[in-house]
């Protein structure tokens, strides 16, 4: 088994901690996995693993507070402050029935038959301050040449866990890497079994990727065959053209220019991904071959709204990508009454948010009328600020006058009320002057009287 003694990676004083005592009473001890392989990229780890001969309940004894996380997969967490550390015996896995778990696991005595069971060389390495750096599958040499290859076999591997195939995408996302040829050859054979994957499973690393430094890799999703599965809508937008002056390239193409232009925010990314999902369903072409896709924002949220419960994604953020979504495409006349009818529309809380969503999707265009447009945004947003800074009321809370004030004139119905309070933003609205609380009482008087005249 291959060793770097000289290598050497700063461990956190907890983690040193754990080793040193599995160490001391005789046992094998490694951190393992992504912590090693971060650590080799000068990245900061996110969760530190620990690999060991010992046996579950051997850990247990050797550890005051422990948590029983996975004791028929060999792993044990144990607490050290307010820190939760995973232990794993070394194992080998059985055979897989359902695409994800093994049939039985086995414990070894062996790192090495451990190691051997892992997704990626890049994350079959291990390392404690004693032996150095154990890496028995050129973890190392494809971290230096920049590449996600299964350990043996690829084919066993995704056997194992159809959730790898994503997650090869995704690692080459995160990390910049080319996948190599063999294993994406495996990919392209055995993505269908990605269908056999949870929903929850496989929104996780879809997120991490649309939030990666590289979203252009979503292109590899559409090459390898994956979104086939998992994501059939971004198919259709990479093979619908857009033959129109505005763009350049496919609705697909467009879309991963637009998510490159913008902040890995997940909020801003997924808006980026759906904001033309509707375009394949919607586009008509004229009698002069210019293709049209009319009423695209709207069908987008609805189909965005599907996709966000097929793949179980919560409802905050349902809701929030699917508004942006919605009114990505809304320009108003820039005069500061339609500004602020636009900020009630989407939602103060929002609304920030369409400026980097419209500058993301022109860049993402062709160049015609470029500058022209982004200086509509640049004057869109000065107008919001001037708005914001003057205070001006954009919505019931900011009125002058509440549902009880109505109440105590004389209005008694809830339904009225709320029609009342709409009706009084509408004047506010158009004439932020007119947020005086005897004014608005005055006119909901007068609404009143008229109601009553009418009925």
């Amino acid at each position: 088994m291959e060793t770097q003694r000289d290598l050497r990676i700063e461990l956190p004083d907890r983690v040193r901690t754990i080793l040193c005592t599995l160490i001391s009473h005789g046992y094998e001890a490694y951190v393992v996995g992504g912590c090693v392989r971060d650590s080799l990229l000068g990245r900061t780890p996110g969760d530190w693993d620990i690999t060991t001969s010992a046996m579950p309940r051997q850990v247990k004894e050797l550890f005051a507070r422990t948590v029983d996380t996975g004791l028929k997969h060999g792993t044990v967490t144990v607490l050290s402050g307010r820190e939760g550390f995973e232990i794993t015996t070394y194992r080998i896995d059985g055979a897989y029935e359902d695409n994800r778990h093994p049939k039985e696991v086995t414990f070894t005595r062996s790192l090495l038959e451990d190691l051997r069971r892992r997704d990626f060389t890049i994350n079959a390495m291990a390392y404690n301050e004693q032996d150095g750096l154990v890496d028995a599958f050129d973890g190392v040499l494809d971290l230096r040449r920049g590449v996600v290859q299964c350990v043996g076999s690829p084919k066993e591997r995704f056997g194992e866990d159809a959730l790898r195939m994503l997650r090869a995408v995704r690692f080459a996302a995160q990390l910049g890497f080319a996948i190599s040829d063999h294993t994406a050859q495996a990919i392209r054979q055995l993505a269908p079994d990605l269908a056999k994957i949870s929903a929850e499973r496989v929104q996780a690393e879809l997120l991490k990727l649309v939030m990666s430094p590289h979203p252009e890799k979503l292109r590899e999703l559409y090459t390898l065959g994956i979104s086939r599965v998992v994501l059939p809508e971004l198919d259709l937008m990479m093979e619908t053209e857009q033959n129109h002056p505005h763009h350049c390239c496919t609705v697909g193409e467009h879309t991963i220019r637009g998510m490159l232009h913008t902040p890995p925010d997940k909020i801003l990314r997924l808006t980026m991904l759906f904001h033309d999902v509707a375009k394949p369903v919607c586009r008509s072409t004229d009698e002069n071959g210019v293709d049209h896709f009319y009423g695209h924002p709207a069908k987008s949220a609805g189909i965005a709204k599907r996709i966000f419960r097929r793949l179980k994604f919560d409802r905050n953020t349902m809701d929030a990508v699917c508004n942006l979504v919605y009114w990505h495409d809304y320009n108003p006349v820039l005069t500061e009454e339609n500004v602020r009818r636009a900020v009630i529309k989407v939602g103060r809380a929002q609304f920030p948010a369409v400026f980097a969503v419209k500058r993301a999707d022109i860049l993402a265009q062709s160049e015609y009328r470029r500058m022209e447009k982004l200086d509509y945004v640049d004057a869109y947003e000065r107008m919001y600020e001037k708005i914001i800074a003057q205070g001006d009321c954009l919505g019931l809370g900011q009125l002058a006058v509440s549902g009880r004030d109505l109440m105590e004139i004389g209005v008694a119905q809830g339904k009225q009320i709320g029609e009342i309070l709409h009706v009084l933003l509408d004047l506010v609205v158009e004439e932020p002057r007119r947020n005086a609380r005897a004014y608005l009482l005055e006119q909901a008087q007068k609404y009143l009287e008229h109601q009553k005249m009418g009925e």
